[in-house]
């Protein structure tokens, strides 16, 4: 990869998740009213069409992985488990109650924190009850994440008996200087065993999540890891770069100093590096940081255009409503966005009120689901166009003077109405669909609220 194109779009920026992202939502104007407005209108066009997604966070995990952003609760108390699954059943049963229709479940995933941190019993305890109240679509995908230190055989077979077919597992790096620096101590023979455990039972789809840009970390170890993560060949492979935020999530991620991590340059070729690896594995690029094998049903997705991305990440299929239960969990409505409380405590005090426990949010404009289709497009096709009047806006022709840096770069190709990234582009796709926020450009931070691109 050119060095001086990494260091030209090597700036702070959105992921991408959601349009507007959380930094930029109109929380002044959000109410809960319009929120269950929003969400109710969502249903209703959704449901009983393509069914909606779930997601459940469980947040609990014994220790602190130190390169980790998402929201946890540190704790070796195991008695923790009850009454956060009594919890999370109040609050899916508020909004049973909201919707009026029993809803039919077309994606459900467990993210945390930990997931297998919970029992295997009482993970059957929850899922058994909340899928008795609702009803399961035809093509329905279940998902969890598992820690390769503390899933069991009767987590997965547990599991797989409610119908997950899909499982996860955190790897990061196998070198044990880099999961020193991180607090993520695993053996390979963990991953090994884990992984040839899902197969056994008859998962379809086992996917490994590998971090590049960590601190300590060269080019030499994203090779032995990827050698390694060959050898097993999980049909997916989710290959992130770190995201260094310690401003955000404070002393969490300050296990190392800023000098341990690789410089802009050598992150960039541990990804470049990784990538051919992959790819001559026979690992197909989907979206961005994703591979997965052509049997894989991420790849299918890909193929057919149904990939969609959300606060789950890259999913399969497309749903206008996906509900979130648990501490700090996103819902996204289509129209709206609205995230819950962060403390367990006020999570708990919310639902037993009889309330959603959601605390900021933001109700989508027409400009706004303009745009969000543009970057969704982006994200998941690498291409959008504006040949329908419909994805027309007001300030397109200042989106496109933009874009045209890009395509001086050999970055994207313009082609009547419409935009394609070319290979070279793929690695700056965050900084493409950057050219389209009007959120981000019209209300730029005083302080860095995103990771680095690069």
């Amino acid at each position: 990869m050119c060095i001086s194109l990494v260091n030209k779009y090597n700036v702070a920026g959105p992921r991408y998740t959601s349009y507007p992202t959380v930094p930029y939502w109109d929380v002044k104007t959000f109410t809960a009213k319009a929120w269950r407005q929003s969400l109710v209108k969502s249903f209703n066009e959704s449901n009983s069409k393509n069914g909606i997604s779930l997601y459940i966070h469980l947040p609990f995990c014994e220790s602190l992985c130190t390169f980790c952003g998402c929201q946890k609760s540190i704790t070796k108390r195991h008695e923790v488990e009850e009454p956060y699954i009594r919890a999370l059943l109040k609050e899916w049963e508020l909004y049973r109650n909201l919707l009026g229709y029993k809803p039919k479940i077309r994606e459900l995933h467990i993210g945390g924190g930990t997931p297998t941190f919970f029992s295997p019993n009482n993970l059957k305890k929850l899922i058994t009850e909340l899928l008795h109240v609702s009803e399961v679509a035809r093509d329905y995908e279940f998902s969890f994440e598992g820690h390769p230190n503390n899933t069991t055989r009767e987590h997965l077979q547990v599991l797989f008996d409610l119908g997950y077919r899909r499982v996860s597992y955190g790897v990061q790096d196998y070198n044990p200087t880099i999961q020193k620096a991180i607090n993520r101590i695993q053996s390979f023979d963990n991953v090994k065993r884990v992984t040839e455990w899902a197969r056994e039972i008859g998962y379809t789809s086992i996917g490994h999540d590998i971090i590049f840009g960590l601190p300590f970390q060269t080019e030499g170890d994203i090779i032995e890891t990827i050698a390694k993560t060959r050898a097993l060949m999980p049909d997916r492979i989710a290959f992130y770069s770190y995201a260094h935020v310690p401003w955000i999530k404070g002393n969490g991620q300050r296990g190392f100093r800023d000098e341990d991590l690789p410089t802009p340059e050598s992150k960039r070729q541990q990804y470049e590096t990784g990538k051919a690896l992959l790819e001559r594995a026979g690992y197909l690029e989907i979206g961005m940081d994703h591979f997965a094998l052509k049997t894989d049903s991420l790849f299918k997705a890909m193929q057919n255009e149904s990939l969609h991305r959300n606060f789950m990440g890259y999913t399969t299929s497309k749903t206008k409503t996906m509900i979130g239960l648990g501490v700090s969990s996103i819902s996204d409505s289509w129209y709206g966005f609205a995230q819950n409380v962060k403390s367990i405590e006020d999570y708990y005090n919310l639902v037993n009120q009889g309330k959603l426990p959601v605390y900021r949010g933001h109700i989508l404009n027409n400009e706004d689901l303009i745009i969000r289709k543009h970057i969704l497009n982006l994200m998941c096709h690498f291409k959008t166009s504006w040949l329908d009047t419909h994805m027309a806006f007001k300030q397109l022709p200042e989106v496109l003077i933009k874009l045209k840096e890009f395509e001086r770069d050999g970055l994207l190709e313009f082609e009547r109405k419409q935009v394609s990234v070319t290979d070279k582009g793929k690695p700056f796709i965050r900084n493409i669909c950057m050219a389209f926020d009007l959120q981000l450009q019209r209300k730029k931070p005083n302080t860095q609220l995103f990771s680095m691109t690069i």
